[in-house]
C-alpha cells in the first residue's frame, strides 16, 4: 500500500515537473530566439530561426544600433516616461493606501471599492476618452500625455497592494508613535514607509516594467518621432532597415535587457511585497 502511494506521488511529481518545464520553454523560447537572432545574419535567422550562429557572432548588429542617435533619443524618452510614471504612482498610491488603511471616515469602503473597479479595465478599453482628455489638456506630443494616463490606470493595483501591507502594521505601533509625539505625517514618513519598503519596491518594479514596455498609448499620443520611447523606436528602426531582422532582434534584445535585469535584482522584494511580508522587531 505504501509503495503504491509512493508510486502515485512519484508519477504526480514527474507530471508536475513536466508541465513546469513546458511552461518555462513557452515563456523562455521567444526570448532565446530573439537573443540568438540578434547575433546572427538575417539569412541564418530566416533559414533556421532556432539555430546557433554559423558564421560567427554578428556583433555589428548591436554596433549599428548603438551608433544610431535615434536609439539614444528613444532610450532617453523611455527613461523619462518610466521614471515619471514610477515616482508619481508610488507617491500617490502610498498616500491613498495610507488613507484607506489607517484613516477612518464615512464612505471609505465604498470609495475603495470604486477605486478597485479600475483593476477590471485595461487602458486600451478607455483609449478614446483618454485621447480626448489628453488633447483637451494640450498634451498631444508631450511625454506627460503618456505619463499621466499610465499613472492613473496603475493606481488601483498599487493602492490594493500597499493597503494590504499598511493594514498589517499593528495599531499598537501607531499609538506608541503618537504617544512619543509623532504627528500623522511623521508616522507615515518615518515609520510606515520604511516598514513598507518591500511593498513599495514591488509596486515600483511592476510600474517600471509596465511603463517601459508600453506601446499603444505612446503611439496614439506622440506623433513626433523624436519623442518616441524604445517600443516605438523598434517600429522606426524596422522601417528604416526593411527586412534586416537580425538588427531588429538586436534592438528588441536591448529593449528587454534592462527590464529583465531590474526584475531579477528586485525579485525577492516583489515576492515579499505581494505576499504581505513579515514585520520584525
Amino acid at each position: 500500500m505504501i509503495n503504491q502511494k509512493q508510486q502515485q506521488f512519484s508519477v504526480f511529481g514527474g507530471l508536475k515537473y513536466a508541465i513546469l518545464i513546458v511552461v518555462c520553454l513557452i515563456v523562455i523560447g521567444p526570448i532565446v530566439t530573439t537573443v540568438l537572432g540578434s547575433i546572427r545574419t538575417t539569412g541564418e535567422f530566416q533559414t533556421t530561426p532556432f539555430g546557433l550562429p554559423i558564421n560567427g557572432i554578428q556583433w555589428q548588429n548591436y554596433q549599428g544600433i548603438l551608433e544610431s542617435p535615434a536609439f539614444w533619443i528613444s532610450l532617453r524618452n523611455s527613461l523619462l516616461i518610466t521614471s515619471g510614471v514610477t515616482i508619481l504612482n508610488v507617491s500617490l498610491a502610498s498616500m491613498l493606501a495610507f488613507i484607506f488603511s489607517r484613516v477612518n471616515f464615512r464612505g471609505r469602503g465604498l470609495l475603495f471599492n470604486i477605486l478597485s473597479i479600475g483593476l477590471l479595465f485595461p487602458i486600451v478599453i478607455a483609449i478614446l476618452p483618454i485621447f480626448i482628455q489628453v488633447r483637451q489638456l494640450g498634451l498631444i506630443n508631450n511625454l506627460f500625455g503618456v505619463i499621466l494616463p499610465l499613472v492613473a490606470f496603475g493606481l488601483p493595483g498599487s493602492v490594493v497592494i500597499l493597503r494590504g501591507f499598511f493594514i498589517s502594521v499593528p495599531r499598537e505601533l501607531e499609538d506608541a508613535a503618537y504617544i512619543d509625539g509623532c504627528t500623522t505625517f511623521d508616522f507615515f514618513i518615518h515609520i510606515l514607509l520604511p516598514l513598507a519598503r518591500p511593498a513599495l519596491t514591488a509596486v515600483a518594479v511592476l510600474q517600471v516594467i509596465a511603463s517601459w514596455n508600453e506601446y499603444f498609448l505612446p503611439l496614439l499620443v506622440l506623433n513626433d518621432q523624436t519623442l518616441w520611447p524604445l517600443p516605438l523606436g523598434i517600429s522606426q528602426f524596422q522601417g528604416q532597415f526593411g527586412t534586416d531582422w537580425s538588427r531588429v532582434m538586436a534592438y528588441v534584445t536591448l529593449l528587454i535587457i534592462p527590464a529583465v535585469l531590474f526584475y531579477m535584482l528586485a525579485e525577492k522584494y516583489i515576492v515579499t511585497g505581494l505576499t504581505g511580508g513579515e514585520l520584525k522587531g
